[in-house]
């Protein structure tokens, strides 16, 4: 046996012996490194005759191949028992039940403003949808408030850094309502020559839902909130249809008839004669107990001249319901702030 089988034999063995990657790689550096055997065999190459070397050349590169060889080998066998080790590491236990991922589910005042819209929808009215940053005209001067009116303050409203043409600071709506405005205003345009030639105008039947904004916060009071106006006007609409589609509509959101409903005279700026309604449970937890849940009335003479419409041909009535208050009622959640604290414990018992 030669002095090159001999130093292949002896370069497998250590690479065989070398039990990490980093030792493997300090083996290696003794046979082919700058300083190694393989390469001082190379470099004595030129001391050598010309006939000899050659066949002494193409014997040095046979071993160093084989030498390589045996270093890849040794790689790849020390990667796989890492790898192996890393597998039963991290080995799963099929056996296991999956875990699933959950799925998400709408809020419970997403699912009161969708039934509300569902219920309103089927009785033949248009949902409106509106700026949550509105003028003062819009909050207040359309809708009959007077200019010390206590809502106007800012201990009832959020104003923000921004006027409108008129120089009034803006603020973020404190009810639906402008967006009933915006709604008639904008029918009573498309419609204005049928209104200056006497013809009669489809009548304007709309809830306006969205998210509202009051200087108010306790257990059923929250400074973000939830709102739906309704409006119907049209050239006989009475305070007796308000009735049917308001008792309609409860019948229709609690699935029940076990119910009373209420209408206690009150005072809106926007409404005359207003009521509140109330409605109070026959059966259930919330028995005996009369609830308010909407604020209604015949829609002010001067409301309607806001629309650009003639209160003496065209009446109606409005309300204001709050979807939150409703959720509350329908899920037996007794304190409001639960819904806007983002804990899905709570949540997810809805979905």
């Amino acid at each position: 046996m030669n002095d090159l089988e001999l130093l292949l034999l002896a370069a497998r063995a250590e690479f065989e012996a070398a039990p990490t990657p980093a030792e493997l790689e300090n083996a290696k550096a003794r046979y082919l490194g700058k300083s190694g055997r393989v390469t001082e065999l190379l470099k004595a190459l030129g001391a050598l005759p010309v006939e000899q070397k050659k066949a002494r050349g193409a014997e040095i590169n046979q071993a160093k191949t084989g030498i390589e060889t045996a270093l890849q080998a040794r790689r790849d066998a020390l990667a796989a028992a890492d790898l192996e080790r890393q597998l039963r590491a991290e080995a799963l236990d099929v056996t296991l039940p999956g875990r699933r991922r959950g799925t998400g589910g709408l809020h419970p005042v997403s699912r009161t403003i969708e039934r509300i819209e569902a219920i309103f929808g089927s009785m033949g009215f248009d949902v409106a949808e509106g700026p949550e940053i509105e003028t003062d005209w819009m909050s207040f001067t359309a809708l009959n408030n007077p200019e010390n009116h206590p809502a106007r303050s800012m201990q009832d409203t959020f104003y923000v850094d921004m006027k409108d043409a008129s120089g009034r600071w803006l603020n973020l709506r404190p009810h639906t309502s402008p967006m009933q405005v915006r709604y008639a205003r904008a029918h009573a345009a498309k419609y204005a020559g049928e209104l200056a030639q006497g013809r009669p105008m489809p009548e304007i039947r709309v809830i306006a839902p969205g998210r509202t904004y009051r200087v108010d916060s306790d257990a059923t009071h929250s400074p973000m909130f939830h709102q739906c106006e309704g409006l119907w006007i049209g050239e006989n609409v009475s305070f007796k249809d308000l009735k049917v589609v308001f008792i309609d509509f409860v019948r229709q959101f609690f699935e029940t008839d076990d119910f009373d409903v209420r209408f206690r005279p009150s005072f809106f700026p926007f409404t005359e004669p207003s009521a509140e309604i109330d409605i109070a449970f026959r059966s259930g937890p919330l028995v005996g107990r009369w609830l308010e849940v909407a604020g209604s009335g015949q829609v002010h003479p001067n409301v309607v001249r806001a629309y650009g419409l003639d209160p003496e041909h065209q009446i109606g009535f409005a309300f204001g319901i709050g979807p939150d208050r409703l959720a509350m009622l329908r899920y037996g959640i007794d304190d409001l702030r639960l819904m806007f604290d983002g804990d899905l414990r709570f949540l997810t018992q809805f979905n």
